[in-house]
């Protein structure tokens, strides 16, 4: 059915819920898992009164949120090994997670893809946003959603 599983996690209680379920699926399916997690890249603009970093200290703060989404994705990897999955991992750096989302599941020919969902309503979606809305809305690919 499935060859090739896209799960996005986040490292968060409810991403291990889609995490689970998508090495099941892939283990199901006998498919490959691609795990995907999205770090942002560090603000860049200045406000008043904020103190500016240096050229060295954004990179030394974006290395360091790189090597948390890599230790995020070592747990996937340990997961999907115990169950006998094919597992590829990558880490995306962008500041629009659902678009870069989308992007990867494109780019590495995912048939399916795997995330949470707080399941937020009323105020706190409009103000929060959702991911799992906008992957859901501006894909073609299908998209399991766990709660």
């Amino acid at each position: 059915m499935y060859k090739r599983i896209l799960v996005a996690t986040d490292g968060s209680e409810l991403s291990h819920k889609a995490v689970d379920h998508a090495i099941g699926l892939a283990a199901l399916c006998q498919a490959e898992l691609i795990a995907v997690t999205v770090v942002p890249h560090y603000p860049r603009s200045y406000f008043d009164g904020s103190l500016p970093l240096t050229n060295d200290e954004v990179e030394r703060v974006e290395k360091h949120w790189s090597e948390g989404g890599h230790k995020i994705l070592e747990t996937v990897q340990t997961a999907a090994k115990a169950q006998g999955v094919t597992l590829s991992d990558v880490v995306v750096k962008s500041d629009l997670v659902a678009d870069a989302l989308i992007e990867t599941a494109k780019t590495q020919k995912a048939d399916l893809i795997v995330m949470a969902s707080h399941g937020r309503k009323g105020m706190s979606r409009l103000l929060l946003g959702s991911e799992t809305q906008q992957v859901l809305t501006h894909t073609s690919i299908p998209v399991l959603v766990l709660r």
